[in-house]
This record gives C-alpha cells, sequence and structure tokens, in this order.
C-alpha cells in the first residue's frame, strides 16, 4: 500500500490513505468506482478545508489593483512612504537591484519594506520604463530581481520577477479568492499546471494569477494580472489512482499582456534530458510537511537536483511505497537533499532547469505532481515528465490554433 501526499495542499490522512490507496501505482487492476466517489474524494482530501482563506484577497472579480497605498504615510519632513519605483531622482526604474532590502529588518519606519521615505519633490506619479528589459521571449530568469535585491532571505525567497512565468491559481468562493496551486505561462492565453491541482473543477470556478510575488502587499514594482478561466484540458489518461501524465493545460479567457514580471517559459524537446542537473523549484507552498507546515506568502525558490530515473525508482522503493512500486515514464525526479524539497500546495508549480544548449535560459523540465515526504534526504520528489509529455501539448494547442512559437527556445 502506498502513501503519497500530493504537492497541491491536498491533505492525505494516514488512516484514510492506507485503505483508499491500497495498491494504488503498482495494482494494475482497477476497482470499481463507487457512486459517491465525489464526495468521498472531497471526504478523503479534505478540499474544502486546508487552502481556504490562505491567501484572502479584496475582490472576487479580476481586476488590476493599484500598486499605491491609499493612505498617504508621512515619514519625516515633506517625506511620504511611497513604492520604491516612484522614488528616483532621475525618473527612471532601477532594474538591476541597485536598492538593498532586507526582509527581517524593522527600521522603526513606517514604511513598509517595500516603500522608501521619499521627498515629496523626487515622488512620481508614472515610473518610465525606457530601461526595464523587454525580451518577449521565453525562459529568462530575473536572477537579480528587477528594480531591488532582496537580502536577509532565510525561507528561500526568490527575487522579484526572478521566475516570471509562474502563476498562482485560485478558485473562486462567495467573498474571496482560495488558492489552489500553481502554474507556468506557455503563451498569453495559455497555462501549463498538474492534472490533480484542477480535477473535478469546472473552468468558470478558476481564475490565474500572474506576475505575483508577495500575497501580502500590492507595493511591487510591476502590477499582476488576473484572469479568467474559459477552458481546462487535463491528460486523458490522467488518474488519481495512479496519478500517471498529471498535466493540465488551463486556457485564459483574456490573453495576459507581457510585463517584465509576466513573461512564459519555454519547454523542451521531446528527447531533452536533465539527468544531475541543477534546477529550480518555485511556488508559495508548505515550508515542510504536515500541521505544523507553514504556507509561504513570497514566492519561494529551491534549487534540486535532477535524479536519473533509475536512480530514484531505486531511492522510493526504501519508503514505504516498497520494493515493487515501478516509477512511470510520465514521472521526472528532483531533489532528495536534506530540508530542500517543493511540499504542499507547491502543485502544479514549474521544475525550471538551464538549456543545455543555452545556458542563459529556462526550460520546464517537471510540474510539481507528489511526494512520500518533504525535504527527506535521499527522497526525491516526484514531477510530471515535461519532455515525454511535450507531443500531448503541442498537439492539445495546435488543435486550438494557439501559436506554439511564445515557449519555443
Amino acid at each position: 500500500m502506498y502513501l503519497i501526499n500530493l504537492a497541491n495542499g491536498i491533505s492525505m490522512r494516514a488512516t484514510i490513505i492506507t485503505v483508499c490507496l491500497l495498491g494504488v501505482l503498482y495494482n494494475p487492476v482497477r476497482t470499481q468506482i463507487p457512486d459517491n466517489y465525489e464526495k468521498l474524494l472531497e471526504k478523503i482530501f479534505d478540499t474544502n478545508s486546508t487552502l481556504n482563506s490562505i491567501f484572502d484577497t479584496k475582490s472576487t472579480e479580476p481586476e488590476q489593483e493599484s500598486n499605491l497605498d491609499s493612505q498617504v504615510r508621512i515619514c519625516g519632513l515633506n517625506k511620504e512612504c511611497v513604492p520604491r519605483i516612484l522614488c528616483n531622482k532621475d525618473g527612471t526604474v532601477k532594474i538591476y537591484g541597485q536598492d538593498l532590502i532586507n526582509l527581517r529588518m524593522d527600521n522603526g519606519s513606517p514604511c513598509t519594506y517595500l516603500e522608501l521615505c521619499c521627498d515629496v519633490s523626487s515622488k512620481l506619479q508614472q515610473p518610465k520604463a525606457e530601461d526595464v528589459p523587454q525580451r518577449n521571449a521565453c525562459g529568462y530568469r530575473n536572477s537579480n530581481g528587477i528594480s531591488f535585491k532582496i537580502t536577509g532571505a532565510k525561507n528561500n525567497e526568490s527575487e522579484f520577477a526572478e521566475f516570471p512565468w509562474i502563476v498562482a491559481i485560485f478558485t473562486k468562493s462567495a467573498n474571496k479568492k482560495d488558492y489552489k496551486c500553481g502554474g507556468s505561462i506557455l503563451a498569453p492565453n495559455v497555462v501549463l499546471t498538474a492534472a490533480h491541482c484542477v480535477w473535478n473543477l469546472q473552468s468558470a470556478s478558476l481564475m490565474v494569477r500572474a506576475g505575483e510575488w508577495d500575497f501580502e502587499t500590492t507595493l511591487e514594482p510591476f502590477l499582476h494580472q488576473d484572469a479568467r478561466v474559459s477552458e481546462i484540458i487535463r491528460h486523458e489518461d490522467f488518474s488519481l489512482s495512479t496519478i500517471f501524465n498529471d498535466i493540465a493545460l488551463v486556457i485564459l479567457k483574456t490573453p495576459l499582456t507581457w510585463a517584465p514580471n509576466v513573461q512564459p517559459i519555454c519547454l523542451p524537446d521531446a528527447h531533452t534530458t536533465f539527468d544531475n542537473k541543477r534546477c529550480f523549484a518555485s511556488g508559495w507552498g508548505q515550508d515542510k510537511f504536515g500541521r505544523n507546515g507553514i504556507y509561504q506568502h513570497i514566492l519561494k525558490k529551491i534549487e534540486l537536483p535532477i535524479v536519473p530515473h533509475a536512480t530514484c525508482q531505486a531511492q522510493l522503493r526504501r519508503t514505504r511505497l516498497s520494493r515493487f512500486f515501478q516509477l512511470d515514464k510520465s514521472f521526472i525526479c528532483a531533489g532528495g537533499e536534506l530540508g530542500k524539497d517543493t511540499c504542499k500546495g507547491d502543485g502544479g508549480s514549474p521544475l525550471s532547469c538551464p538549456d543545455p544548449n543555452n545556458p542563459g535560459r529556462y526550460l520546464q523540465a517537471g510540474v510539481v505532481s507528489w511526494g512520500v515526504e518533504c525535504g527527506v534526504e535521499n527522497v526525491p520528489g516526484v514531477y510530471a515528465n515535461v519532455a515525454y509529455l511535450r507531443d500531448w501539448i503541442i498537439e492539445k494547442l495546435m488543435t486550438r490554433g494557439i501559436d506554439t512559437k511564445f515557449f519555443t527556445p
């Protein structure tokens, strides 16, 4: 019997999973699905309580929220707290991380860490962005951030816009948006995520947010973008009983607008391998497995090695998955380093690797899928294998007339 942790915030209780997932993954015999299957899944995975209201936002309507605080805060004589990007005497945007921000420092200022105490005479109404790089090409990581660079990071926080392709997927309820899982931008109207993240969900119930960084503020240098969903395309061979082919495409009603913090990721060729390469996983999920895990409000990043398929299978066989476990070809593994892993809430988020032919660009090697634990030595996390599933992605997009140029290096 297998005990696994789906990484999209689904809470698997051991006492229930032992019964529910008997023979999961390695048992080819399918049992008959009971009539109350959907309700049973909801009860087992606790989908209505685990993640609800973790990241509460102001409105259920997709909208551009102002990045200016409505309340002026005075911080000195003729000085106000303003977003850093609006306090620059030469009127240009600082894009190379000139400003160092300490996330943990409390200097007694009324200004938040994303603001400066600025002379009123130096306050800009709108920043000039002539120098902001507009590559309009996939896979470029902003390793030093945009406009500022953080210091004092203790929870693997990413730089602002470091991974401009990552999105947050929400389910909409009465008066709030509930964080569901992560995803990645392939085209202005296409997001790639895990099938288990959008299992049994309707497109009308979802909203995608691109360009987000810190869920607890709207003072980032560039605004996030919200979009409703028109269609969810799940891999036909995905099943919660095996988790094979854990991939889905989310089609947006309105296209995203390219910006420094909103850009696509490149997809690898079908035969690309990343064995032993070091790659980045990113997301807003928990910092550790179990009830003591804390969700992150600032996008985190973790550098992980890609574990070869045979090695991963051997390591997973030494866990409670048992010596009979077989790792399907639709999976790729990464991690196995102590204290470093994706975890609950990271499901659907991208695993991004340097392009072997151009290390300055990044390819999406995987989609966060599942794991036995989080951050246990010699126990890798498991991801959907994007190279293996690339042909399915291309087929689904081409039949809908969506150009593949956006994610082609």
